[in-house]
């Protein structure tokens, strides 16, 4: 069992690298600093990289010859991208295809 003092070193630890995390980029290119090409590059092409590593990794095991031939996950998907090109907005594109798809597999299917 842990003592409070381990929890609070703990907790201080983890804010302490995420506060790190977060603000190294500010103090290493400031504004008098360039920032590099392959910054400029891992950020422009970083985020959809993660996003379809992220719906590979989810839809590893859906069986699509099996029933429901993933359609609760399929149909997702095109509300998740439909909802996402219409309004671009992240967290309502989330969201709607979150409780979508668990009325899809609770309820439909």
């Amino acid at each position: 069992m842990q003592t409070k003092i381990q929890i609070f070193i703990t907790i201080a630890l983890i804010v302490l690298m995420t506060m790190l995390t977060r603000f190294l980029p500010f103090l290493i290119f400031s504004n008098k600093r360039k920032v590099p090409k392959f910054v400029n590059f891992l950020g422009k092409y970083l985020p959809t990289a993660s996003i379809s590593l992220l719906v590979v990794y989810a839809l590893r095991n859906v069986s699509f010859i099996n029933k429901p031939y993933g359609l609760p996950e399929l149909i997702s998907l095109l509300a998740i991208t439909f909802i996402h090109v219409k309004w671009r907005n992240t967290f309502l594109s989330i969201g709607i295809g979150t409780v979508l798809y668990m009325i899809l597999v609770q309820i439909v299917f």
